[in-house]
């Protein structure tokens, strides 16, 4: 009996290397070869024009500049009048806009996204002005050069320059344009209510999302192109202690604050359980093929370890932690007034991110039940659910990944799965061909000053953009 067990694990441990051994990279997209042609100089100069209205959106309405917005709808068709000229443009509620591009044919057609609003801006902590689009350093600098007036202008001017081509898309291509992303707005819910009632089922929708990136991904060196197929939900919950508050100088046990203190501790050490989503399997089994042996070796058997996983996960944080799980980011705290006051009412705001295979109500049940004290209240102040999941087995994707391939030669196209949330959910409950790709190659510096100081992009990277949409439409 005692020879069996070490046949037992040799006989295992040889299946785990044979199937890492095996685990070699599938084919990737299409790559067209054609080069695309453009006056780069002018599709920076037209970002910089959208640059610097301030779009800016606020949840207090009252605090937005509706004149800005309108200053921007209104120089529109000076900077893309073929457009203007070509396609039927109409205005919708809540800062809806929406360009539909005829087609010779009536098949499906594609939506292309982005938002023009943009976050407010703390202009101490710039170096340069944010609404001036500077251009220095090979850069344009400026609130919504990334997110996503880069977006706006790829799709706008990859339009313009086509249509002074001649080019006209075998089926009709709509631009969908939001102007209140950035606070949940109405502008996208509008114009999915036209499609859903006019019948008009897309070919595809893509939004803002992923984008080229690399060291990203364990043990894999290339750069990764990565498109979204589903977006991750967001709650923000409260927690709420309340007591007969008194002077501190003869506190009490369990005050509020001492409440939320252990509550805070207990979500925290106790995290959501990981799950296996479609979106990130799919991720795995791309990427992994791309990694060193060891990684392989976890990737090509990742049901056996995906504890293994888990730990590194739980222990590591970050991005890779976020796909697995739905996270817990505690962002808000308020007590007393007076540093001497046991407050009568304490409360402490977590941001969360709902795994696909959670939902708002289970997620509220699971920090109870973590707490598990009923002095402490726990509600969602608001939120929305995970996303429907895209499919990756149609043309609509073949299109996407094709353009994506071709524009950033050598990086390689996988699926995944968007922490974030954009405008692109609400596409859901009409099509499973929602992607999700901001048509950009960033690093992590750059990454990291979306919604922060000193926002900008490299003029290459504005101009592939364009080419991206340039490469898409060609297919449509």
């Amino acid at each position: 009996m005692w020879l069996i067990i070490p046949a037992v694990v040799a006989v295992f441990g040889a299946v785990i290397v044979v199937r890492a051994l095996a685990f070699k990279p599938k084919p990737q997209p299409k790559v067209l070869e054609n080069e695309e042609s453009f006056d780069g100089e002018k599709a920076v100069d037209d970002l910089r024009r959208l640059v610097k209205f301030k779009t800016v959106s606020y949840r207090d309405a009252s605090l937005e500049d509706d004149g800005e917005f309108e200053a921007f709808i209104a120089a529109l068709p000076e900077i893309y009048p073929k457009v203007f000229e070509k396609c039927t443009f109409t205005r919708m509620q809540d800062r809806g806009l929406l360009f539909k591009w005829k087609g010779k044919n009536d098949g499906q057609p594609a939506v292309m996204m982005a938002h023009y609003d943009v976050v407010p801006v703390i202009e101490d902590g710039w170096s340069v002005p944010a609404f001036e689009a500077i251009l220095k350093d090979g850069r344009v600098w400026g609130r919504g050069t990334l997110d996503t007036k880069v977006t706006f202008n790829g799709v706008m001017f990859a339009a313009e320059h086509l249509i002074s081509e001649g080019f006209e898309p075998e089926n009709d291509i709509y631009f969908a344009f939001s102007g209140n992303e950035e606070v949940n707005g109405k502008g996208a819910i509008n114009i999915v209510d036209y499609f859903e009632e006019q019948g008009i089922e897309p070919a595809f929708v893509i939004d803002e999302g992923g984008a080229v990136v690399e060291n990203v991904f364990p043990g894999v060196k290339a750069p990764c192109g990565l498109i979204g197929i589903a977006e991750k939900g967001m709650m923000d919950v409260s927690y709420t202690v309340r007591s007969g508050g008194g002077h501190a100088s003869a506190p009490k046990p369990n005050a509020p604050v001492d409440l939320l203190a252990s509550a805070c501790r207990r979500v925290v050490e106790k995290p959501f359980k990981a799950h296996l989503t479609l979106p990130v399997a799919q991720m795995f089994d791309t990427l992994g093929r791309y990694s060193t042996f060891v990684y392989k070796i976890i990737f090509s058997n990742i049901k056996i370890f995906l504890p293994v996983l888990d730990m590194i996960c739980k222990k590591s944080g970050g991005e890779l932690n976020a796909l697995m799980r739905t996270t817990v980011a505690f962002t808000q705290m308020q007590g007393s007034d007076a540093s001497n006051v046991i407050p009568p009412k304490a409360s402490l705001v977590s941001n969360i991110r709902l795994n696909p295979e959670d939902r708002m109500a289970s997620g509220i049940e699971y920090l109870k039940k973590v707490i598990g004290d009923e002095r402490v209240s726990v509600s969602a102040i608001h939120g929305m659910e995970p996303s429907r999941i895209s499919r990756t087995d149609c043309e609509g994707w073949n299109k996407v990944a094709s353009a994506v391939a071709s524009t950033w030669k050598g990086c390689i196209v996988s699926p995944y799965l968007m922490v974030q949330c954009s405008d692109s959910r609400h596409w859901g409950r009409i099509s499973d061909r929602v992607y999700r790709f901001s048509a950009m190659d960033l690093t992590s510096e750059e990454r990291a000053t979306i919604h922060g100081n000193n926002e900008s992009i490299r003029i290459e990277t504005a101009c592939h953009a364009v080419e991206f949409y340039i490469r898409l439409m060609r297919q449509c």
